[in-house]
């Protein structure tokens, strides 16, 4: 098998992926978190006998200062609860919102309650951004200090920034996935959600950086030899890929098992790191090795 021969239908691919991505992330956009726009959510258990079309009914019929209560949205869960996100309400507002829920569709279970200020949820977008960002630039830094002692008239630089376009690969094109998602489930956009972007991330170039290691010790060992870059990257790629494959099968079988029989308040974070792995190992292989055999050979020409 040659994995840089693939790589020629993998690379358009790829791209193509990212472009769509970007599109769907940006219209319509993903359904965000509280945690970064503010609000409040809230997740209810209602008798038996109730719908969720009572609920809305009940939500539509509730008045706040003599006008009805706008932009709420309703998602039914795994567990046959409903998630509920309000504009931001006071502690009197959700008594009072509750008591007519109750009044309206008899006696309701509230399961979960968060509110949160549209001032704390724009500060909170604006760390998150900030710690993707930071953790880019550590992993850049990193590996040009990594891979500092390859021959000369190879750039370290481009093991850098070849393993971030995969990383940023992986990133964009799991965000595109889950933006699609949360068009038909229940999953937003949240803290815990960037935190697995923020894992995706060490998992991407970590994968990586075996394959780039095992290239720079070929590099040593047969660049003496003749052997063209091309050629040393596909031998590294192939002595590289059982143990690719059982760290990857290692982590997925631990994901799967959390995914089915863990909590579902982490079931999408999981759902994220399984995406994440799968990608990751996709694009070691067909995404950030290619583009630094690609790179080696634009310096030559």
């Amino acid at each position: 098998m040659s994995f840089l021969r693939f790589s020629r239908l993998a690379l358009p691919l790829s791209a193509l992926l990212i472009v769509a991505s970007f599109v769907v992330f940006f219209s319509p956009g993903p359904q965000v978190g509280i945690e970064f726009t503010g609000g409040t959510l809230m997740e209810l258990s209602l008798p038996e006998t109730a719908t969720q079309e009572d609920l809305s009914a009940a939500v539509a019929s509730f008045q706040r200062e003599g006008a009805p209560l706008q932009g709420v949205t309703i998602a039914r869960t795994r567990t046959d609860s409903y998630f509920l996100r309000t504009p931001t309400l006071s502690s009197d507002d959700h008594t009072v919102f509750l008591a007519h829920i109750e009044s309206s569709l008899g006696e309701v279970q509230e399961q979960q309650y968060t509110t949160i200020g549209p001032t704390v949820g724009s500060t909170l977008q604006k760390r998150a951004l900030w710690a993707l960002v930071a953790a880019g630039l550590a992993i850049v830094l990193y590996l040009a200090i990594a891979f500092r002692k390859i021959p000369r008239h190879l750039s370290p630089w481009s093991f850098g920034i070849s393993a971030i376009i995969a990383l940023l690969h992986d990133v964009i094109i799991t965000i595109g996935l889950f933006t699609v998602l949360s068009w038909y489930t229940t999953f937003q956009i949240d803290t815990l959600f960037i935190t697995a972007l923020l894992s995706i991330m060490g998992y991407s170039v970590s994968d990586t950086i075996v394959i780039f290691d095992r290239i720079r010790d070929n590099l040593l060992l047969e660049g003496r030899k003749g052997a063209t870059f091309d050629v040393i990257a596909e031998r590294s790629l192939l002595q590289s890929f059982t143990r690719t494959i059982n760290t990857g099968l290692g982590a997925l079988i631990m994901l799967f098992a959390l995914f089915f029989f863990g909590s579902e308040s982490i079931r999408w974070f999981i759902l994220a790191l399984i995406a994440g792995t799968i990608i990751g190992t996709y694009s070691s292989y067909f995404v950030a090795t290619p583009l630094l055999v690609l790179w080696q050979k634009w310096r030559k020409s």
